[in-house]
């Protein structure tokens, strides 16, 4: 497939930096990037509390940007870059999208859609196919997280 892996740490420490934004602002630490083209064409990052809206995940956020910079809610050749694994809401966008690639950091054993508590990207009733590759800046991801949610026990 020919990924190269300095691109995707790139873009996935601008995803992270985005999650850091999210904790600043008293959200759960995610953020999500979509790139086509080799440009970032939008970024999110969770705002749910922020926005009183359960489906602002960065996901969410970033593909919704995405659709109106170009216009179109088809993201086809892009990628999507998000520091954890994503639901299952946000992978159903993501298939709706024509997302091409999925680029995650962080793995969600009791929610991820991708490899984990699903595995959408294989469901035979969805009618697009996303590659995708887990575990970029893996261990900085999950420290984000499980730091956030430490601090709040």
């Amino acid at each position: 497939m020919g990924i190269n892996l300095n691109t995707d740490e790139a873009w996935m420490r601008y995803a992270f930096r985005l999650a850091q934004r999210a904790e600043q602002q008293g959200e759960v630490p995610v953020g999500a990037i979509v790139v086509k083209d080799d440009q970032c064409i939008a970024e999110g990052w969770n705002a749910s509390i922020a926005m009183h809206d359960p489906t602002a995940h960065a996901e969410m956020v970033a593909l919704r940007k995405a659709g109106l910079a170009l216009e179109n809610y088809r993201l086809c050749d892009a990628t999507i870059y998000v520091t954890l694994e994503p639901c299952v809401m946000c992978m159903g966008a993501i298939s709706h999208a024509r997302i091409k690639r999925l680029v995650f950091g962080a793995f969600d054993p009791k929610r991820g859609a991708v490899c984990n508590a699903l595995s959408l990207t294989d469901a035979s009733f969805l009618n697009h196919r996303i590659s995708w590759d887990g575990g970029v800046l893996e261990i900085e991801c999950s420290e984000l997280l499980r730091d956030f949610f430490r601090a709040r026990r």
